[in-house]
């Protein structure tokens, strides 16, 4: 028998025996629960200091509600979440969730290495995110109030809708509504059918016919897989050969298999990109801070397009005038323009922007039907509401005149990825010193994408984008500083990063290093 502690206190009595762990506060609190997989490593839920188990994440946090206070029960729903996703987009929804009073508790399937070692969430690496029957079942088990689904796929897959029918709250679209990212052409009839500003386009299966529309109409042309492509099926080609491989490489070669059978061919528009995030309940919008991220793997927006190397908030680009207009104009129609087409959305709305430069008004260029990975890190920094209540609030269409309180602080993550990223790169290299590098400032929050652990406890980097090192500041300025000086701390030989994030906000500042 030993104690269980929480925050240094003291909440029960625990027995443990094999993966059952019997819970005992007398009167206070009684409770059994099977533990669930986690690499065999029962580590991964606490630690033991002097005979005693010290708490580091869930699934014994179900005593944290219990200790922390009872009246808050009877104030608002509480709630176990379950984040799908192993990213750094998913890693931040964590810690937003885990700082929600309303939230006792969080699961991460299948999370990674730096997600499990915070102890933000119990990651659950075994269970299988793409098997409907066993996710409910996991949360008919836990008694999870709350799923999250970070990542595309399982989204376009359909996931949403096995939860939902079973019954279990789950923040994300249908697969129907999921479209909406899941094919741009559909995006495209979308906006032409509900007046939505976008660049002008045509789409096609024939690679002739595409290639005759983009020599009758010039260069420069974006072309772009009508399907999911993990953020790399967009071409901005500026010459007539690069359109015309672009064109080959999805239609002839099928590099994108399905994803791009279908191609799109639009307008190059001029200006500049912005992203905007709202939070919809099928009929309400409540809008996100503003954002900006840096698809380019290179300084000065150079090279090939990326999930995203780094992003700050908020957008200067964004104004609050702008902010309005988007909402007017784009956002709010999608959302209605959704409905009337009978695939009611619910989930976050990522618009892709072009703020363009002779009008100043914006443009959609895309839709995410998800939180933007790195964008989500330096929204979630900035939150200071509870995030589970407006995820929930959402599920179940009560947005209406919800509101957020945000951080007047800027924010700012620059993201180190592997040599050779976003083409091939080696895996198993060691990253060093990340502890080091988040004492630079207590800002500091350095979030994981694609890191493991090897036999001796050594962080690895085992994906193209790796960590998110994210800081806040007074300003932007203050929040780059900090980011870039954390990033300095860290040892790892293997990695890379962009030296100028935040250019377009501060144009007068030199690149970092």
């Amino acid at each position: 028998m030993a104690c269980i502690t929480c925050q240094n206190r003291v909440l029960s009595n625990l027995e443990c025996r094999g993966n059952r762990v019997s819970l005992n506060s007398g009167s206070f609190f009684k409770k059994s629960i099977n533990l669930p997989k986690t690499n065999g490593r029962r580590s991964s839920l606490w630690s033991r200091i002097d005979g005693d188990f010290r708490l580091k994440n869930l699934p014994v946090v179900l005593v944290k509600a219990e200790a922390q206070s009872h009246e808050l029960a009877d104030a608002e729903e509480r709630v176990i979440a379950l984040v799908v996703g192993g990213g750094g987009r998913e890693h931040a929804l964590c810690y937003a969730l885990q700082r929600s009073p309303s939230c006792d508790a969080v699961f991460c399937a299948p999370g990674n290495a730096g997600i499990s070692c915070s102890g933000l969430a119990t990651c659950l690496p075994d269970l299988d995110i793409s098997n409907s029957s066993e996710m409910i079942s996991f949360c008919r088990k836990w008694g999870v109030g709350l799923v999250v689904v970070g990542p595309e796929a399982p989204l376009v897959a359909g996931l949403v809708d096995d939860l939902v029918k079973a019954g279990i709250p789950t923040f994300g679209p249908s697969a129907r509504a999921a479209a909406l990212e899941g094919s741009k052409d559909f995006m495209k009839r979308l906006c032409d059918k509900y007046g939505i500003p976008t660049a002008k386009y045509r789409s096609f299966t024939n690679a002739t016919e595409a290639k005759q529309y983009i020599h009758e109409h010039g260069v420069p042309v974006v072309v772009k897989a009508d399907g999911l492509a993990a953020g790399k099926g967009v071409v901005v080609a500026l010459t007539l050969d690069e359109a015309y491989e672009a064109v080959d490489l999805m239609l002839v070669k099928g590099v994108f298999g399905p994803s791009g059978s279908r191609v799109i061919i639009e307008e190059f528009l001029e200006g500049e990109e912005a992203s905007f995030f709202a939070v919809v309940d099928g009929e309400n919008a409540l809008p996100l801070e503003s954002a900006q991220d840096h698809k380019r793997v290179g300084d000065g927006d150079t090279g090939p397009n990326t999930g995203g190397m780094g992003a700050y908030s908020p957008a200067p680009i964004l104004t609050k005038e702008l902010q309005t207009e988007v909402m007017n104009t784009i956002i709010l129609p999608t959302v209605k323009g959704m409905a009337e087409e009978g695939y009611k959305f619910i989930g976050v709305l990522y618009a892709g922007l072009m703020i363009e430069r002779k009008s100043g008004l914006p443009k959609l260029i895309e839709y995410n039907v998800r939180f933007g990975d790195p964008e989500c890190q330096v929204l979630m920094v900035r939150l200071e509401s509870d995030l589970a209540q407006v995820l929930l609030a959402a599920c179940k269409g009560k947005l209406s005149g919800a509101s957020l309180n945000w951080s007047e602080e800027s924010a700012m993550v620059v993201v180190m990825a592997n040599q050779g990223y976003p083409g091939s790169y080696r895996k198993g290299t060691i990253i060093k010193n990340l502890e080091e590098a988040e004492l630079v400032a207590s800002s500091v929050k350095i979030f994981h994408a694609g890191t493991a652990l090897d036999s001796e406890g050594n962080y690895i980097a085992v994906g193209g984008r790796v960590l998110g090192v994210t800081a806040r500041g007074k300003d932007i300025a203050e929040a780059k500083e900090r980011a870039y000086l954390a990033i300095e701390e860290i040892d790892w030989p293997e990695g890379f990063f962009r030296r100028d994030i935040g250019w377009r906000a501060l144009p007068q500042v030199q690149m970092a290093g």
